[in-house]
C-alpha cells in the first residue's frame, strides 16, 4: 500500500510562458539529487533527468520560471511514470 510518506515523487516545472505545469515522476533516488541541483539548474543549466520508468528527459531550465519536487497522488499517471503493476 502506497502512503502518503511514500508515495512516488515527480519534478514539477511551471515554465516561463505560463500554462499547465509539467510534471515528471522520478525515483527518489533522481528526486534526493535534484534537491541538491535545483536552485543551480535554473540559472539556466540544460540536464538530463532520468524518469521513474527509465526514460531520459533533456530539461532547458532557462524555460523555467520555478521548478520543486512534490509527492504524487496515489495512481496518479504523470510522464516518466512506471508501468502499472
Amino acid at each position: 500500500m502506497t502512503t502518503a510518506r511514500n508515495a512516488p515523487k515527480a519534478l514539477v516545472l511551471h515554465l516561463v510562458g505560463g500554462g499547465e505545469p509539467i510534471r515528471i515522476a522520478v525515483s527518489e533516488e533522481t528526486a534526493t539529487e535534484l534537491e541538491k541541483r535545483l536552485e543551480r539548474l535554473l540559472g539556466g543549466s540544460i540536464t538530463s533527468v532520468i524518469a521513474a520508468n527509465g526514460a531520459s528527459v533533456a530539461i532547458n531550465y532557462a524555460q523555467v520560471a520555478v521548478a520543486h519536487l512534490e509527492r504524487l497522488r496515489p495512481n496518479a499517471q504523470v510522464y516518466g511514470s512506471p508501468a502499472p503493476q
